[in-house]
């Protein structure tokens, strides 16, 4: 019993006396999409996924397309895989693995973001049906598919399946439904399926994430924030609202519509359950051992209850249940749409972010020129108050 013991301690010790090294080995140019692929070359792989989304954010709003598609195509192909044997995942739902050492693939929140986001990319690429199929994918990861004890709520995503749908000839009639249904701020308008100019936006800083509880085992969530309160897009004499239809803080808290607490529980438990077995072992080992004389039948017994006692407590250290508060950092707070029908050319566009009185942020306003080159394909605008 004691061999064993010393063995186990041991055992801790030198996994405690890791060291890593720290710092970049690669230059950063300013250049934030491409420091971000950079830093995927250089980072851990199970990180991977999390610096692509952070990445394609940025390119998204910087109008680099490609870069996003090809940054999102790789994550979605992790997080398509992460349900099957990933070696990672296994060993972080494991008692003695940290979450933070799992392949990153996020809350259900922020992989609806990844569909949505390549949802859009496929619009703007006149795939519409490859876009529906995203922002379906979207709706199934915000649901509970296996037990059904919930549903998808995002207003946008209903909507823009009905869209597409309508779109492509069928009928979006019941999606447009459950959007209007669903809203708890802005309710989405009827369906143009004639509207050939369509605006993604996106406003605001989204939530955070920080851990809490006595092991930092629960999993919370700050949430976010934003000065503009609606978007209003003039072109051609028309006026489209961009109001919020949804609150990704909403949807990082709740699970259809219910507010929940995020909590790594069994691994929590079992770590106050070792660690006071090991108190008590170790307290009462001592007493039996030293009250009595040696090699008593107590004796023995205190011996044994206090190597228990200490064997207990390794397991106890050895236990990991801080919760994962890796994030996808530079989300939007709220989302948005709009459409319009213009002719095809040059068109002046106006978009005005709105603070909480509507009236217009100055050094947020700005006029671009686009071109509706054909009336049969949509031209897609993505619009973000971080748009650089």
């Amino acid at each position: 019993m004691k061999t064993l013991a010393s063995s186990c301690l041991v055992a801790v010790l030198l996994a405690g006396c890791a060291t890593t090294q720290t710092g970049e080995s690669w230059q950063r140019t300013g250049d934030p999409v491409a420091d971000g692929r950079a830093a995927l070359q250089h980072g851990p792989k199970r990180d991977r996924a999390l610096g692509e989304y952070r990445t394609a954010a940025l390119a998204m709003r910087r109008g680099q397309f490609s870069d996003a598609k090809q940054l999102l195509d790789d994550a979605l192909l992790t997080l398509g895989g992460i349900y099957g044997p990933d070696k990672e995942a296994r060993k972080a739902r494991s008692y003695f693995s940290s979450e933070t050492k799992k392949t990153f693939i996020g809350e259900p929140y922020e992989r609806v973001m990844a569909y949505y986001y390549r949802g859009i990319l496929y619009w703007i690429d006149g795939e519409l049906d490859n876009a529906r199929a995203c922002f379906r994918s979207g709706e199934i990861m915000d649901s509970d598919a296996e037990n059904k004890t919930y549903s998808s709520d995002y207003v946008l995503l209903d909507y823009l399946d009905g869209l597409t749908t309508a779109k492509l000839g069928g009928d979006g009639s019941e999606a447009l439904k459950r959007a209007q249904a669903e809203a708890r701020m802005a309710k989405p308008p009827e369906y143009d399926a004639q509207a050939n100019v369509v605006f993604f936006v996106e406003f605001g800083n989204g939530p955070t994430k920080y851990a809490t509880g006595q092991y930092g085992e629960e999993l919370r969530f700050r949430p976010g924030y934003s000065a503009v309160h609606s978007v209003q897009i003039k072109l051609d004499g028309q006026t489209v609202r961009a109001d919020p239809y949804d609150d990704l803080t909403f949807q990082a808290t709740t699970r259809g519509g219910r507010v929940m607490d995020h909590i790594l529980a069994n691994k929590a438990v079992f770590k106050t359950a070792t660690d006071t077995a090991g108190n008590v072992g170790i307290i009462g080992g001592a007493i039996l051992a030293g009250h009595q004389g040696h090699h008593s039948a107590a004796d023995e017994v205190g011996v044994g209850l206090l190597a228990a006692g200490v064997i207990s407590k390794i397991f106890s250290a050895a236990t990991t249940p801080a919760a994962d508060t890796r994030a996808w950092d530079n989300l939007p707070q709220f989302l948005s749409f709009g459409a319009a029908r213009l002719p095809a050319g040059p068109q002046s566009v106006t978009v005005e972010f709105r603070d909480a009185n509507g009236s217009p942020i100055a050094n947020l306003t700005r006029t671009v020129t686009l071109t509706v080159s054909d009336p049969a394909r949509d031209t897609v605008i993505f619009v973000s108050d971080k748009n650089q």
